[in-house]
Order: structure tokens, then C-alpha cells, then sequence
């Protein structure tokens, strides 16, 4: 049959008027025997309420800032199943650590030299052969009075063990996995002089119930993508959070150091861990830098508007290109700083040699374009200028140069921008780039491009000439580290030292990584590449 009992806060050790800082539960909530239903808080230490049962919550019967003691009750539990027996039954859980009470009495001291000295666990209540998951310190580590050396778990409850002196760790004399008890030594101390203080106990790692949510907890990443930073042991030391919050941080390689906590007093709560980790795997998901949360940092989020209200809206999907290719264009703009040269050059010659051409390359099944001489054009530059056919490794620390020149050319489609890659094209003829092109685009617009025809690329051209502008800044199409945009061409008055004349000039803009290539460099690369445009038997030199 089904009885309502009445949980009361168990024995706490010689804790009084201690404040609930969180209330874990809320009234139909089902529990299990040691899930947690509140955390309690004094001046030393923070402890959880067990559950002693299976049940369901039926009623709570106090509230966060309220003071409690031992036999205070808490909430009501409607338990199932359970046979007839008195209306109230207290909690038994782990008496806290006696460090924990304030009537302890003050360690004596005296002052010493230098000396050895081994530290050892201290009175942890009614515990023995507690496991040790955790040595914060190695020989040769400096530490403070009061800086935590170990962390014990029993099966109920986990603890810190503070160094009682400060000095130098000389020997560490257990490790993990070992079983321990009060009085067992844990590490030799080469003290600095001062004051050599009997053992101390723990204060702020006061026993803690170490089960602290009956929810299935959120994995850490398994991907590269989402590896872990490097824990920083001294800041995650200093952090303000409970032994069991730190064990499960540990067990997801969170640094501690780097959240910020939503709990009373800034205190980092095992939902500030979790959405830590949520973020971090959401990011390396998408690629790119998503909102924060109230643990997190990063760019702030677009206000959410609605434009409903403004007058009738119609709503359409981005199409699956742009959706793609949006993630992309995020992340190059949030990782290059990029800048952009913008220069003219004189295509008067080669336009002309072009309509030359133009009735032979019909003959031969092809469109002969001003953006197959370019490509070639661009390829014999690349040659000059290796470091603008590169890529920067991840690291930022080493630049891969490539011994092949294949160029990606940006092509405008239905769905949005997709940029196939024709290959070697230092090695082919003007027709055969043509040819190619003409194929490239077909596929393109057809939606046929495979992934493997839009990788490898060289350096991007991205031309905006049968359309119209007079300049742009193209992003870097990376992991390139640089990218040509093209504008329309116009007839413009030039002056020879004589007079006016007209020429064809093209505006040209080079977008570039300038961790790789700065101004200068730019400049005499967009300056030869208007030598091969203006005479284009450059190229076979």
C-alpha cells in the first residue's frame, strides 16, 4: 500500500540553522533511494539531502534561504509499496566530516624550520577504506595551507583532503585507487619554515553525496571536434563548486575555471557543467560560434524579432546550398582577418586577341571567354607568388605550399553559390579551360557537382562582370588564404604622356589572409598578375 512519510533532514553532524541554497525537487517528482532532494550550505561547507527511498514527491515543506537542523522536515513522500509503519521516518545519511564543525577545536602550532613532514588524513567521521579517485599534486608542486591534495568517494559521499602545512610536495605517497583512513599519510611536505600545524581536517570538501541527479547525464564529446581543453589544475582548484560537481567535471573534461556560476554566491552548479558541454559540442557540430548561455561567453545572438506585427510576412526555407555554404562563410569571417587590394588593369590587347580567336574556338565546340585567359593568367602568377598558393595549418603555427594550380571559380545558380575547381590549369590550353568552364558550369546549375569537384582548389576567382559593379570584397574562400574578384570591364580615358586614349580596363580585387600575405606582397601580386592580363605571352615565358 501506498504511505505518505515525512522526510526530515538526517543526522548532519554538529551542523545548526544551516541554509537550504537549493531545493533539487518539486512536488510529483519521482525519486529513487539517494537521489538528491536539496543542498544545504554553512559558513565551511555544502552538503546534499538523500532521498531514503523510492517515491514520489507530495508536498515541500520548506524553501530556499529557509534554516534547517537535523529533524527538520522537509518535504512529504508518498512511498509505494511500502508496508504500514509510523507516519515520519528520519533520513539516515553520512554524518559530515567533523572538519565541518565549527566547535572543532584550533590546531595548535609551533614554530619549526624547514623540516619534512607528512601529512595525513584527517578525522573524516565514521568513514574507512575510502577509495582515492583523485591526486591533485606530484613531487616538486608548491602548495598552500588549506589546497586540496586528494579526493576521497565512499559509496555515499565524496571529500577533499586540504595540505595542513605549505611548502613543497617531496613524496606522494599513495595514488589512485588506494584505500585509506584517518591517520594514513598522503604526501611528504618539505615546509618552508613558519608554522608546522598538527593535521587539519577538511572544511570546504566536507562530505558531499555524490549522486547528484537521477537524470541520464549529457555525454562528453567523443569527436576530435569536441576534444576537451587542458584542465588548468590550479583555477579548477579554486573554483567554487562542490566535491561531486568537480568529480563530474572531471569525468567530462571541464575546466572549472572557465564557467561562471548561476548558483547562490556565483556557485557552479552541475547544470552549469552541463551546459558548458552542450555548447561546446553544439559548436563543433555546426562550426560555428554559437549564443552563449549564462556559464558561457561569445558573440551575442541576433534579437529574435517578429515582423508580424508589422504587417503580412510570408516565411521560406534558405535553400540547402545556403544553409551549407552560410556555416562557411560564418566561420571565415569570424577566423581571417582578412583585407582587400583593389587595383585596374589594361585588357585592351586581350580583349582583342580574344575576338581573334573567337571564330576558331567555335569551330573547335567551344565559348572562348575573357575568364579562360584569366585563369591562365592566374596560374603563371601563382608560380611568382608560392605563398598566395598556400594554406595555413589549424594551428596557425606552419604554411603549406602547393606544387599544383588548380582554380575554383564561383558560380552563380539557382539554389546559391557553389564554386567548382578546374585542375592543372597551368598545364592546358586556353580551349581546354574554356571547355571546362563550360562544363563546370552546366553541371553546376544542374545541381550534379560532386564533392570531389569542389575540392583542392588553388586560389577562387569570383567574377561579378556579367553583371555589373566596379568593386567588392570577396571573402576567402579558405582554407585558401586568398581569393581574385572580377567586376565589369569599361572603356576609360588613359593618358600616354601625349594624350587621352581609350582603354579596356578591369577592375580586379584580391581578398587575402594577412596572417600569410600582407600589403605589399598584395600589391606586387595584383601588379603582376596586370602584366600577364596586358600581354598574355607572358605566360608562356
Amino acid at each position: 500500500m501506498s504511505t505518505i512519510k515525512e522526510i526530515k533532514v538526517p543526522d548532519i553532524g554538529d551542523f545548526s540553522d544551516v541554509e537550504i541554497i537549493e531545493i533539487l525537487v518539486k512536488p510529483g517528482d519521482s525519486l529513487k533511494a539517494e537521489d538528491p532532494v536539496m543542498t544545504l550550505e554553512s559558513d565551511k561547507a555544502t552538503m546534499d539531502v538523500p532521498c531514503p527511498e523510492d517515491g514520489q514527491v507530495a508536498e515541500l515543506l520548506v524553501k530556499v534561504g529557509d534554516r534547517v537542523a537535523e529533524g527538520t522536515s522537509i518535504l512529504k513522500l508518498q512511498a509505494v509499496g511500502a508496508s504500514e509503519q509510523a507516519a515520519t521516518e528520519v533520513v539516515e545519511a553520512p554524518t559530515p566530516s567533523a572538519s565541518a564543525s565549527s566547535t572543532d577545536p584550533a590546531p595548535t602550532s609551533e614554530p619549526v624550520a624547514s623540516a619534512s613532514v607528512d601529512v595525513i588524513v584527517p578525522d573524516i567521521g565514521d568513514f574507512e577504506d575510502v577509495e582515492i579517485i583523485e591526486v591533485f599534486v606530484k613531487p616538486g608542486d608548491a602548495v598552500n595551507v588549506e589546497d586540496p591534495l586528494i579526493t576521497l568517494e565512499s559509496d555515499k559521499a565524496t571529500m577533499e583532503v586540504p595540505s595542513s602545512d605549505a611548502g613543497t610536495i617531496e613524496t606522494v605517497l599513495v595514488k589512485v585507487g588506494d584505500r585509506i583512513s584517518a591517520g594514513t599519510a598522503v604526501v611528504r611536505l618539505i615546509t618552508s619554515g613558519g608554522v608546522a600545524t598538527a593535521p587539519s581536517v577538511p572544511a570546504a570538501s566536507t562530505p558531499e553525496v555524490a549522486k547528484v541527479d537521477s537524470a541520464p547525464v549529457q555525454a562528453a564529446p567523443t569527436s576530435s571536434a569536441a576534444e576537451p581543453s587542458k584542465i588548468d589544475e590550479t583555477a579548477f582548484r579554486k573554483a567554487h563548486a562542490s566535491p561531486s560537481v568537480r568529480k563530474f567535471a572531471r569525468e567530462l573534461g571541464v575546466d572549472l575555471s572557465k564557467l561562471s556560476g548561476s548558483g547562490r554566491k556565483n556557485r557552479i552548479t552541475k547544470e552549469d557543467v552541463q551546459n558548458y558541454v552542450k555548447q561546446a559540442v553544439t559548436k563543433a557540430e555546426s562550426g560555428v560560434a554559437t549564443a552563449p548561455a549564462a556559464s558561457g561567453s561569445g558573440i551575442p545572438a541576433m534579437p529574435e524579432v517578429d515582423f508580424s506585427k508589422f504587417g503580412e510576412i510570408e516565411t521560406q526555407d534558405l535553400p540547402r546550398i545556403k544553409k551549407i555554404s552560410g556555416k562557411n562563410l560564418h566561420r571565415v569571417w569570424l577566423n581571417i582577418p582578412a583585407v582587400t587590394h583593389h587595383d585596374e588593369v589594361d585588357i585592351t590587347d586581350l580583349e582583342n586577341f580574344r575576338k581573334e580567336l573567337k571564330d576558331e574556338a567555335a569551330k573547335q565546340g567551344v565559348r572562348i571567354t575573357l575568364l579562360a585567359f584569366i585563369m591562365k593568367a592566374l596560374a603563371a602568377n601563382l608560380k611568382q607568388f608560392p605563398t598566395f598558393n598556400s594554406s595555413l595549418t589549424p594551428d596557425g603555427e606552419r604554411l603549406i605550399l602547393k606544387k599544383y594550380f588548380h582554380i575554383g571559380v564561383a558560380v552563380d545558380t539557382p539554389n546559391g553559390l557553389v564554386v567548382p575547381v578546374i585542375r592543372d590549369v597551368d598545364q592546358k590550353s586556353v580551349y581546354d579551360l574554356a571547355r571546362d568552364l563550360g562544363e563546370m558550369s552546366v553541371k553546376a546549375r544542374d545541381g550534379k557537382l560532386k564533392s570531389q569537384d569542389m575540392q583542392g582548389g588553388s586560389m577562387t576567382i569570383s567574377s561579378l562582370g556579367g553583371i555589373g559593379g566596379t568593386a567588392f570584397t570577396p571573402l576567402v574562400n579558405a582554407p585558401e588564404v586568398a581569393i581574385l574578384g572580377l567586376t565589369r570591364s569599361r572603356m576609360q580615358p588613359v593618358w600616354n604622356g601625349k594624350e587621352f586614349i581609350p582603354r579596356l580596363m578591369q577592375p580586379v580585387d584580391v581578398s587575402y589572409d594577412h596572417r600569410v600575405i600582407d600589403g605589399a606582397e598584395a600589391a606586387r601580386f595584383v601588379a603582376s598578375l596586370g602584366k600577364y592580363l596586358n600581354d598574355i605571352r607572358r605566360v608562356l615565358l
